[in-house]
């Protein structure tokens, strides 16, 4: 009994990490263990879906969590269950009954940070790289993280990707679009503005030889299409063919063409997440505790591939499984960690170019509901 104690102890010292800089961060006593991540040989890589110049890898998995319990963003914007607004001009409180009491705030509304309110009967998950619509800017959510089922107005951290208008109303609704790469990363990874002003006017954060190949959008055209209403830079105006000189659409519909041919004969084992390389580089992987969250959060995905690959070199070699397969193991090097006990838990890996984030839901039991791993550009 006495050795078991001591070893405890031990592992408990040894397992201390480095913590980030939240305001709610877990002290760690009491606080269930952070779910061991998913080993390599519970992932398995299908061969590449190729296109012009994208590979993208299906992984998949013979276990399949219940992510039932959790709402989504779109899904909570769409039914009113979840609401965002300007920080200032209205703040958000609770009624007895459960909804929403707007009252005036003495503070102005602020770049970097909106006011979320969960009202459903389901914890919310939020993603990086989500876009809410409206407002008096257009954001980004800047980080995963679950906001619980009867919390206060949550202070919630966001990035603008409409650069110039600061005008409208205080309301948001979902976009239903995530982020491109590029900008996920300045905002997930940097969390810096200024990066991801220039990841929305650049297009890509990958820097490319004087010989690359031409790519298909350059950021020239990106940045006529952004500007393209005068007084603001629309993020989602990339998305307009018309705008960019691209159909995107179809791109995206020719690579899930072929995505849906190479999963459908799939025994015992389900799509959670895929690996994607630009060229030959390996360069992104976002994986889900279930098909069901993959398969929710899917196409916005594919359609944030599709523009980072429109807006890199067009080489179309592709990348090796091996390469790929380094995207499925868990990094060594420096861990931070952000707790709300109870609720979630945020840890970020670096080694080297590389960066990992998972997000793990402590309740009703330790899940990793998402699981990004990148290859930095910066």
């Amino acid at each position: 009994m006495e050795r078991s104690i001591f070893t405890a102890l031990i592992g408990g010292l040894l397992g201390i990490t480095v913590f980030g800089g939240l305001a709610l961060v877990g002290s760690g006593h009491g606080s269930p263990a952070a779910p061991s991540s998913h080993p390599e040989g519970e992932w398995r890589l299908l061969d590449p879906v190729t296109y012009e110049n994208i590979s993208v890898f299906p992984v998949v998995s013979p276990y399949n969590q219940d992510t039932s319990l959790f709402l989504t963003l779109e899904e909570g914007l769409a039914t009113g269950e979840v609401l965002v607004r300007e920080q200032g001009s209205e703040g958000l409180a609770r009624s007895r009954d459960g909804r929403p009491v707007y009252t005036p705030q003495p503070t102005g509304a602020s770049v970097n940070q909106l006011v979320l309110i969960n009202r459903s009967k389901r914890p919310l998950l939020l993603l990086a790289g989500e876009l809410v619509s409206g407002g008096k800017q257009d954001r980004v959510i800047g980080k995963d993280r679950i906001v619980p089922v009867g919390a206060p107005p949550l202070p919630l951290d966001v990035f603008c990707v409409e650069h110039g208008r600061w005008t409208g109303s205080s309301q948001f609704a979902a976009a239903n679009t995530i982020v491109h790469p590029s900008v996920r990363e300045s905002a997930a990874v940097d969390q810096a503005q200024t990066k991801v002003w220039d990841s929305v006017r650049n297009g890509t954060n990958a820097k490319a030889v004087p010989s690359a190949p031409r790519a298909q959008i350059s950021s020239d055209n990106l940045q006529a299409a952004i500007a393209g209403n005068g007084r603001t830079e629309a993020y989602e105006k990339i998305y307009e063919s018309g705008a960019v000189g691209v159909s995107i659409d179809d791109f995206v519909n020719e690579v899930q063409r072929r995505f849906t041919q190479a999963t459908s004969g799939l025994k015992n084992e389900r799509v959670v997440g895929v690996v994607v390389a630009y060229g030959g580089d390996v360069a992104w992987s976002d994986i889900f505790a279930s098909s069901d969250l993959f398969d929710h959060y899917w196409r916005k995905l594919l359609r944030s591939y599709a523009v980072e690959a429109l807006t890199r070199p067009s080489y179309r070699q592709a990348a090796s499984r091996e390469n790929a397969n380094e995207f499925l193991r868990r990094l060594n090097g420096r861990e931070t960690q952000e707790t709300e006990p109870g609720v979630y838990r945020w840890r970020e890996i670096k080694e080297g170019q590389l960066a990992q984030i998972e997000l793990d839901a402590l309740q009703p039991k330790s899940i990793t509901l998402h699981r990004l791993l990148l290859h930095r550009t910066s």
